[in-house]
């Protein structure tokens, strides 16, 4: 069997980036989201959340690396916020551009993710695919997040067991800066087009969330042999 869960994230990060994912959520493919808790849309986000009780929403960690104390401390602040907000605890957990893979933060980041049972991006059974993206080497490139460029990554990544695409729909406006903007509204279109759900159907590619995983997939585990990616520019 083959599951897939599209996640968007930067949940919380501007009302236009929430837009879109609400947009994505009610007209599209989307399954799960990550929320960013100590962002000004957060309340926002959260609002949002009441609509789609059965969202799957993890936290979107926002780290720097600093003393041992320091971060244990965020990764605290951080979840307690992420239920004060919500009333529930996360499905799962992920990091704003990566940094929980920082080895300076990624012990502590796994000891965490144990202590709640929660998978950790990237160090868990749960297969990370983050090739939808419309930017490399600073430069736009819509054929990658266009329904083709989609149905190509799922013909080519998704594999027996559950995978997770991440992805980054929303609409940016000017009040939140940055350089991955016009391609947050191309996602939008694409994971919103019916071509997605008939390619999936095509392929015996089944749609869940983080919150399904339980039947599924235990939680996190060493982490796998590194990839050589393609570089490119994060939101």
């Amino acid at each position: 069997m083959k599951w897939l869960i599209v996640n968007a994230d930067d949940f919380g990060a501007s009302r236009g980036i929430n837009r879109g994912i609400a947009a994505t959520r009610r007209r599209g493919v989307l399954t799960s989201a990550s929320l960013m808790v100590n962002r000004p849309a957060a309340e926002d986000a959260a609002a949002l959340m009441r609509e789609w009780p059965d969202l799957s929403v993890g936290l979107h960690l926002e780290l720097e690396a600093g003393g041992e104390e320091r971060l244990v401390g965020e990764l605290d602040h951080q979840f307690s916020r992420f239920q004060e907000l919500t009333g529930t605890p996360p499905t799962h957990l992920d990091s704003h551009h990566d940094v929980h893979r920082d080895p300076r933060m990624l012990k502590h980041v796994l000891a965490f993710a144990r202590r709640y049972a929660l998978p950790l991006r990237g160090y868990s059974e749960v297969r990370h695919l983050g090739k939808f993206y419309g930017q490399w080497g600073g430069e736009t490139h819509p054929e990658q997040i266009s329904v083709a460029g989609l149905t190509g990554l799922l013909d080519a990544e998704v594999e027996e067991g559950v995978t997770e695409l991440c992805c980054h729909p929303g609409f940016v406006e000017e009040c939140y800066p940055s350089r991955y903007a016009a391609e947050r509204a191309m996602e939008v279109r694409t994971l919103c087009a019916r071509g997605v759900r008939n390619a999936l159907a095509e392929r015996q590619i089944h749609l869940i969330g983080f919150r399904d995983l339980g039947t599924l997939v235990q939680g996190p585990r060493e982490p796998p042999m590194p990839r050589s990616p393609r570089p490119r520019s994060r939101p």
